[in-house]
C-alpha cells in the first residue's frame, strides 16, 4: 500500500495537472508542443482485457485534440519492479491513447533519483528506455512568495526535497504565501508532509514564519495571513495604512491565484481587483478564484 508521503506527492500533481508540463518544460528543459488544457485520466494503463497496470498520475494535454500525455510516478525508493513496469505503461498508454506518451519520475531523494534516471533496456535492439527524472538536484528552489502563490504545489515540492538544505530558510519563508491558495484539506495534508519530513531546526523555522505571517495552523489561514494585527494605543493614520496594505496583499493573492490556475485576466477584472479598497469584498472573490472557470466570473 502507498505511504501517506507517497500519495501526498501523487496529489500534487493530480490537484494541478500543468505542474507536470512546467518541470519538464522547465527544470528538466524539453520542448514540448503548445497546448491549452490539462487534464486527468483515469491511472488505469491498459484496458480491461489486459491485466490492470495502475500508475500515480496520467495527464492528457490537449489543444484542438490530444496533444501529448504524461505518465507520473513518485519512487521513495529502488524497486526493480519499475524496470519492467515503466516500459509496459509507456507503450500501454500510447496504444490506447495513440500519441506522444513521457514517463516522469518524482524521486524526494538523490540516491532514489540516481537509481531511478538508469537507462532501462527493454530486450529488443535499439530499445532502452531512460526515465526522465526530477529530484534534490533540479527541483526549483521557490523562495519567492509571489512565485509560491502562483504555483503552491511546486512551492510544497520544494519546501519538501530543499527545506533542510542551504537554502531551506529562503525556501521555507516563502511557502507560507502558497498557503491561501489551496483549500483546507490540501493545505492541511501538504503542511503535514512537510512538516513531517523537516529536521527539528528546520521545523521551527517553519512555525515561526507562520506565526510571523499571522498563520495559526488550521485556523481560518487567509483571514489571518491577511490580519492588519491592530493593537490598542496605535496611531489611527498607522492603522489605516495597514489596512491598505492588507488589501493591496489580497488583490495579489487574487491574481496570483487567477494565474497560477492558467486563467486570463483581463485588463478591466485586474484594474477592479486592485482598485478594491474593501478587504470583506476582496475575500470573497479569493474564495471564488479558486473555483471559477474565468476570471470574469468573480463578479458574479
Amino acid at each position: 500500500m502507498p505511504s501517506a508521503k507517497h500519495e501526498t506527492v501523487s496529489e500534487l500533481f493530480r490537484q494541478r495537472p500543468v505542474l507536470a508540463a512546467e518541470i519538464l518544460d522547465g527544470p528538466l528543459g524539453l520542448p514540448l508542443p503548445a497546448f491549452r488544457e490539462a487534464r486527468l485520466r483515469s491511472e488505469n494503463i491498459t484496458d480491461d482485457r489486459l491485466a490492470e497496470l495502475r500508475a500515480d498520475a496520467v495527464i492528457e494535454f490537449r489543444a484542438d485534440g490530444r496533444v501529448f500525455a504524461v505518465i507520473v510516478e513518485v519512487q521513495l525508493g529502488n524497486d526493480p519492479d519499475k524496470h519492467f513496469s515503466w516500459p509496459a505503461y509507456l507503450m500501454g498508454l500510447r496504444a490506447r491513447l495513440k500519441c506522444t506518451v513521457i514517463l516522469l519520475v518524482i524521486c524526494p531523494d538523490t540516491a532514489t533519483a540516481r537509481w531511478c534516471g538508469r537507462p532501462i533496456d527493454c530486450g529488443h535492439p535499439g530499445m532502452t528506455l531512460t526515465p526522465l527524472v526530477v529530484g534534490p538536484g533540479n527541483v526549483p528552489h521557490v523562495t519567492d512568495g509571489a512565485q509560491a502563490a502562483a504555483n503552491p504545489e511546486l512551492a510544497v515540492l520544494s519546501a519538501l526535497v530543499h527545506g533542510a538544505g542551504p537554502d531551506g530558510r529562503k525556501v521555507l519563508s516563502a511557502l507560507p504565501s502558497a498557503y491561501p491558495v489551496l483549500d483546507d484539506d490540501h493545505r492541511a495534508r501538504y503542511h503535514d508532509l512537510v512538516n513531517a519530513a523537516l529536521p527539528e531546526v528546520a521545523r521551527r523555522y517553519l512555525e515561526e514564519q507562520l506565526t510571523l505571517k499571522g498563520y495559526e495552523y488550521q485556523s481560518d489561514f487567509a483571514r489571518k495571513y491577511f490580519d492588519d494585527g491592530k493593537a490598542e494605543g496605535k496611531a489611527e493614520g498607522k492603522a489605516e495604512g495597514k489596512a491598505e496594505g492588507r488589501s493591496e496583499a489580497a488583490a495579489r493573492m487574487i491574481l496570483a491565484v487567477l494565474r497560477g490556475r492558467g486563467l486570463c485576466v483581463p485588463d478591466e477584472v485586474r484594474e477592479r481587483i486592485v482598485g478594491c479598497a474593501d478587504f470583506e469584498q476582496l475575500m470573497v472573490w479569493h474564495e471564488r478564484s479558486l473555483s471559477v472557470a474565468s476570471a470574469k466570473e468573480l463578479f458574479d
